[in-house]
């Protein structure tokens, strides 16, 4: 895959809907049905992080639900890379980006959002020809005003803000020329995870699915 094919279809994936679900998924036995609940709530585009034991299982679950796109996040290494496509994730999500990361993934065909969160880091990127990142750590790096910032010198590429993205701030990123999506944790609270309180996350998706809209 080229560096032009990867981001193009990044930046399908992230116009799918406003907020991208980053999911920490402890128990995959609850993969589909959360899977089912933020896309019948207008969130098809789902990021699952790779933080617990269970998460290529819960990929390879979410896979099978009909009108989601499934991704891996916190990818690092190639070899996460391997293990994330083979699972059955068909993007990927990094807090940053190496050499060695990109390479794997044009390698194995799987479109990269890799993080930046400087103008260096973010001409790094457009260099390689990549111009969908993701801004991380959103909150931490300054907000949404750092990011508006950084897209005045460099309108051509396009983010999507994730770290501390929340309900409270969204709209100030989503309303920013060079913002495509956010990457938000609110859609599936731990508490609604646990209980199986799958139409309370379908509300809270489906709220999530009109921001900026």
């Amino acid at each position: 895959m080229t560096p032009k094919d990867a981001s193009k279809r990044a930046r399908e994936i992230c116009g799918m809907a406003p907020i991208v679900p980053v999911l920490v998924v402890k128990d995959a036995s609850h993969a589909r049905p959360l899977a089912e609940a933020l896309v019948a709530g207008g969130l098809p585009a789902l990021e699952v992080t790779l933080r617990t034991p269970a998460a290529l299982e819960v990929i390879a679950e979410m896979a099978k639900v009909k009108g989601g796109v499934v991704g891996a996040g916190t990818l690092i290494t190639p070899e996460d890379v391997r293990a994330a496509k083979d699972a059955g994730a068909t993007f990927g999500v990094s807090p940053g980006a190496t050499d060695a990361l990109i390479d794997a993934c044009e390698a194995m065909d799987l479109p990269l959002l890799a993080g930046a969160a400087t103008a260096t880091e973010a001409m790094k990127l457009l260099e390689r020809g990549y111009d969908m990142l993701k801004f991380f750590p959103a909150e931490a790096s300054g907000g949404a005003p750092a990011l508006k910032a950084i897209g005045a010198p460099l309108p051509q590429v396009s983010f999507c803000p994730t770290g501390g993205v929340s309900p409270s701030n969204a709209i100030d990123y989503l309303s920013l020329p060079n913002v495509v999506c956010a990457g938000g944790s609110w859609v599936a609270p731990a508490d609604l995870v646990a209980s199986g309180d799958w139409a309370g996350i379908e509300a809270l998706a489906r709220e999530a699915s009109t921001l900026g809209r």
